[in-house]
């Protein structure tokens, strides 16, 4: 039986993986990037930490996927666990962190994108910089190479499209995949930033800008409804607001923006105490502290930065003192501080989104085997596809299962 031949396009998370699970199963392997070396966006993952996956259960991994039940399948064959024992095989041990997050040890992402090619170099992968892939070639509906930038066809029995998504350009993710496989028939769902920065109307957010909030509640408001919440930390920045929370709620955020809804954030600053209990709370403060003013006041409840925007939003004197704070005066003070409110104007461009929403439709792609259920011997896998998840580490266990699927499948396994 001659040797199967398996071209990779784009040396990433997902191509890396993929060519060295097809190498490993006896195929003749090579891997095409565009840049002058591999993994570029991989090396800045996780603020250069890399946040390689997560250890939530298999169901809750999934429902951090708005279309995640594509990808059991490909959990299902290589997930969590298998990923740790991979890297730890490559002499690379990982630490779990808060909220289940799982880095290198190291916490260098460099040294998972050496670990990785050394890997596929070990694996006899042949490793192509600088080698732009313009078109596949396709012959009686079954892909038979690619052609590259200035060269001949490369021939092959199967392809596989892992050239990532359109966000971070600079690292090579120019939405290539996207073109390429819409040339040969396939559906490509809008794309559109997702885990990205969102801007915000007025002038709160740069006069708070730098400020870190930790343990709030960030709800998002579509049209007065309430499509998400999600608690922890948020950041404020000179066009609006950033952090974990943010960057999970943006991708609706987004979406309602483009149909033309109007956006807004609530921030509850106190979560840990309900209407009642805060009430109680700044009952005993107005009375124990009833000689203060009411901004010396405010310093037991906000930071810094937050007491003049506090003063404006609930109209009360800065100079009043507590005694004298009427009930509908403390009425404003607890609502302000269960529901400050931000509206949503836009967002960051893709350019600066961590991932991409949107992509080859997966309806069109065999989730058994990262297959085109259109073009025969080509597959997919990693952000290309319409797959994108909140922050924590879920986006890259994606994009390494789907290339392990996809290069085993394509080398016949």
């Amino acid at each position: 039986m001659a040797t199967r031949r398996v071209i990779i396009v784009g040396a990433g998370a997902a191509g890396l993986m993929a060519a060295g699970q097809a190498a490993e199963l006896g195929a003749n392997v090579l891997l095409l990037e565009k840049m002058n070396r591999p993994a570029r966006k991989l090396r800045i993952t996780g603020k250069g930490r890399c946040n390689l996956t997560n250890v939530a259960p298999l169901a809750d991994f999934i429902a951090h996927f708005p279309n995640g039940r594509f990808l059991r399948q490909a959990f299902s064959r290589f997930f969590t666990p298998d990923l740790v024992a991979f890297f730890q095989g490559l002499g690379l041990p990982t630490v779990t962190e808060r909220g289940g997050r799982v880095f290198p040890i190291s916490e260098k992402a460099q040294d998972v994108v050496d670990a990785l090619t050394r890997w596929v170099r070990r694996r006899g992968v042949t490793l192509r910089t600088e080698s732009p892939v313009e078109r596949l070639v396709i012959e009686g509906g079954r892909v038979i190479g690619v052609q590259v930038s200035g060269e001949q066809d490369h021939r092959a029995d199967a392809v596989i499209v892992a050239t990532g998504g359109a966000s971070y350009p600079g690292t090579g993710s120019t939405g290539d995949g996207y073109r390429l496989a819409k040339a040969v028939g396939h559906t490509i769902v809008p794309i559109r930033p997702a885990l990205v920065p969102l801007e915000t109307g007025g002038d709160v957010a740069p006069r708070l800008q730098g400020l870190s909030l930790r343990n709030v509640t960030a709800r998002l408001l579509v049209e007065g409804k309430k499509p998400a919440e999600l608690f922890g930390e948020m950041l404020f920045t000179h066009f609006g607001v950033s952090g974990p929370i943010i960057l999970s709620l943006s991708r609706q955020a987004v979406d309602a923006l483009h149909q033309g809804q109007r956006v807004t954030l609530s921030i509850d600053l106190k979560p840990a105490l309900d209407e009642r209990k805060l009430d109680g709370r700044l009952l005993r403060d107005l009375d124990t502290h009833g000689k203060r003013q009411f901004r010396t006041l405010l310093k037991g409840l906000l930071p810094q930065k937050l007491i003049p925007i506090c003063i404006e939003q609930t109209s009360i004197s800065p100079d009043k003192p507590a005694h004298q704070i009427t009930a509908r005066e403390r009425g404003r003070l607890r609502v302000w501080l269960k529901d400050f409110r931000l509206g949503v104007t836009g967002h960051r461009p893709l350019a600066e989104a961590i991932i991409t929403a949107g992509g080859v439709d997966v309806r069109e792609i065999d989730p058994r085997s990262m297959g085109s259920r259109l073009v025969e011997g080509l597959y997919f896998a990693g952000e290309v596809l319409d797959v994108d998840a909140d922050t924590g580490g879920y986006n890259l266990q994606a994009a390494f299962s789907t290339g392990w699927l996809a290069g085993r499948s394509a080398a016949g396994g």
